[in-house]
């Protein structure tokens, strides 16, 4: 990804230019012995954590992000790491809601320090434009970091040492059981309460029993029984893809859900990697 500079970013959304690529409150750092004391605790929670952007202040002024197709597409996610001196982006980053970014993030404390940022270069009309240009010139700064609320739904809050802010919403992982996992192009399934998965193998549907029973808060195994399945005849890739789906949908599996992210394994070799709708 090439290096852009934030004028430079500006100039371009002004323009219309495009560039294709594209149950308590928990606080962070009140002091020295504060930031020590807590410095892991800000890396663990912030780390690998989808956030999504919904507020940034600058000059006493409220820029909110709105618009259902930019709040569904924008998520930032802090890779901590050290910062490669002839590389430009990093792994930290993800969509304000139009552009992609990329940046190098060191935590330390309660600083969250953000470097070598960069971003594609799409024209983003009105409101979502405006709040693009805001968080980037906010975000690109050593921040002082917040964090505030329960477990799974903390706020983030950073500050610039011009007291400008942004802030963001930790993305709530979705439920296991009654979550639609799409498992590829017309093909999902949806585990139940009742012990039963219903969905489809991309071109036959299929019902049957499904027992979870979870080993951690991110795995566990699942027991499905005999599917039953509609028997229509579809393309030869097509039927590939459903009788290898349905193999691995087979007795006992183990899963691991990270977030939107659902892996099913049967076996070495034999999984596939479903995503929350």
């Amino acid at each position: 990804m090439k290096r852009t500079t934030y004028a430079r970013y500006a100039a371009a959304a002004l323009a219309g230019t495009t560039v294709l690529a594209a149950c308590g409150t928990e606080s962070v750092g009140t002091g020295p012995k504060d930031a020590s004391t807590h410095a892991d605790t800000l890396a663990e929670t912030v780390a690998d954590t989808p956030w999504v952007p919904r507020k940034v202040t600058v000059d006493g002024k409220d820029y909110v992000l709105s618009g259902k197709g930019a709040l569904k597409k924008a998520r930032i996610t802090f890779k901590p790491g050290t910062a490669e001196p002839d590389d430009d982006g990093g792994d930290s980053g993800g969509s304000v809601g139009c552009n992609s970014i990329g940046a190098d993030v060191d935590i330390r404390g309660d600083t969250v320090k953000v470097s070598d940022l960069v971003q594609t270069l799409i024209g983003c009309p009105g409101a979502v434009g405006e709040f693009e240009e805001k968080f980037v010139a906010v975000f690109d700064n050593d921040l002082k970091a917040r964090l505030d609320g329960p477990p799974g739904a903390r706020t983030l809050t950073l500050t610039s040492p011009e007291h400008d802010t942004i802030t963001l919403r930790e993305e709530k992982p979705p439920v296991l059981k009654g979550t639609r996992w799409s498992l590829g192009e017309n093909a999902y399934l949806t585990l139940t309460k009742d012990n039963t998965v219903s969905g489809s193998l991309g071109c036959n549907t299929f019902h049957g029993r499904a027992t979870v029973k979870d080993g951690t808060d991110k795995d566990g195994t699942i027991e499905f029984g005999r599917l039953a399945t509609t028997r229509m005849m579809c393309a030869g890739p097509v039927m590939k893809t459903e009788r290898e789906l349905a193999a691995i949908l087979d007795g006992k599996v183990s899963y691991q859900q990270e977030h939107d992210s659902l892996k099913i394994t049967k076996a070495p070799g034999e999984s596939v990697t479903a995503r929350a709708e």
